[in-house]
């Protein structure tokens, strides 16, 4: 581990602490009421990356938080840029693991990719990132880094918790990260500009409906018990049917949005059959259901399914009333897509030129 991942692990982030916590920690260390407020605009408003940038603070003060306490800023290692303007972000993490985001830059709009977690509990058969296991969880300081510490950070619109990781498992510094970005004290954006990813964990899935107004897609895949539960093992736990009882409870019809994720596999998901189950399910529910591309990876014996029958399975969904359209791929080249980000390999290296290639 590097002398810098040390120093940055031996200190507390301040980035992801609401005005509440910075009250009380000011307080404890005997500074005077309205520092906390400081602290809260230049991390989140004027977006500093060291203490001694808050200016506004005595030398005292600043010298005093210093002891304990870092900004929580540190910038990407590593990037890749794709043939279609994405770029993989790869950023290492205090303890010295790795985690990736994608920037996905389109006409006016401008989406960062982010992780929640290192790896994965949840093994998804389709998944790279669920292939190497879990290495911990990530806490809303290094979400949070993600998103302010990409040289597009001032350009973002759209945020999407489609990285490594599942979010509903890590759900309190999920939550943390969403209220810093939508409150009025943090970045104030509106909670229609974040979607949450889900495979569906019924706990994590509750409380964030009562506690969050961002938007939510969830990983369908199949209609059918059998064979989502041969490709996501949560399908035991957690049946799809069960995860959209729940949904049901709750009121899509205005601003906030549902969406189902669909990834199409050749000769298993992708015929009539399925897009008539489908329509059965979602029948009634406001919803869209995204339909995606599989992107091979190695080891796995699934294909994606041809132009031809996404078209017609699209076409069949949005004839009967399901809003339906084929996600655009994004960043495949550099294994930036959907399903293929993946840490295992940078651990145990530093990230070169010379190395990129064999992550």
């Amino acid at each position: 581990m590097t002398k810098q991942n040390l120093n940055m692990q031996e200190k507390k982030s301040l980035i992801g602490l609401k005005p509440a916590e910075l009250k009380e920690l000011t307080a404890k260390m005997g500074m005077p009421a309205f520092t906390a407020r400081q602290i809260t605009e230049w991390l989140y408003k004027k977006r500093v990356t060291s203490i001694d940038a808050m200016t506004n603070l005595s030398v005292k003060n600043r010298e005093a938080l210093k002891q304990e306490f870092q900004v929580g800023r540190h910038e990407p290692v590593f990037v890749q840029t794709s043939i279609d303007g994405t770029k993989k972000y790869l950023f290492q993490t205090p303890d010295g693991h790795f985690i990736e985001s994608v920037y996905i830059p389109e006409d006016d709009r401008f989406t960062l990719c982010v992780s929640s977690q290192v790896g994965c509990k949840m093994n998804c058969k389709f998944c790279m990132t669920g292939k190497q296991g879990f290495n911990g969880q990530l806490p809303a300081s290094e979400i949070m880094n993600q998103i302010m510490s990409i040289p597009e950070a001032e350009k973002l619109t759209n945020l999407v918790f489609m990285g490594m990781g599942e979010p509903f498992d890590n759900l309190p510094e999920v939550l943390r990260s969403l209220d810093v970005l939508t409150s009025d004290y943090g970045f104030a954006w509106s909670p229609k500009r974040i979607t949450v990813s889900s495979i569906g964990l019924i706990p994590g899935l509750k409380t964030y409906l009562e506690q969050s107004a961002c938007h939510l897609a969830i990983s369908m895949h199949t209609p059918f018990h059998k064979e989502r539960l041969e490709l996501m093992p949560i399908e035991k736990a957690y049946p799809f049917e069960e995860v959209l009882k729940l949904i049901r409870q709750h009121d899509f019809s205005h601003q906030r949005r549902v969406s189902f994720e669909y990834i199409m596999f050749e000769g298993y998901n992708d015929t009539m059959r399925h897009a008539l189950e489908t329509v059965k399910l979602l029948r009634g529910l406001e919803c869209r259901v995204n339909l995606i591309r599989f992107h091979a990876i190695p080891n796995v014996d699934l294909h994606t399914s041809d132009e031809r029958k996404m078209v017609a399975f699209r076409d069949y969904l949005t004839n009967n009333g399901i809003t339906c359209t084929i996600r655009r791929s994004r960043g495949e080249d550099i294994y930036a897509a959907c399903g293929m980000l993946s840490s295992k390999n940078k651990e145990t290296l530093n990230p070169t030129p010379d190395n990129i290639d064999s992550f």
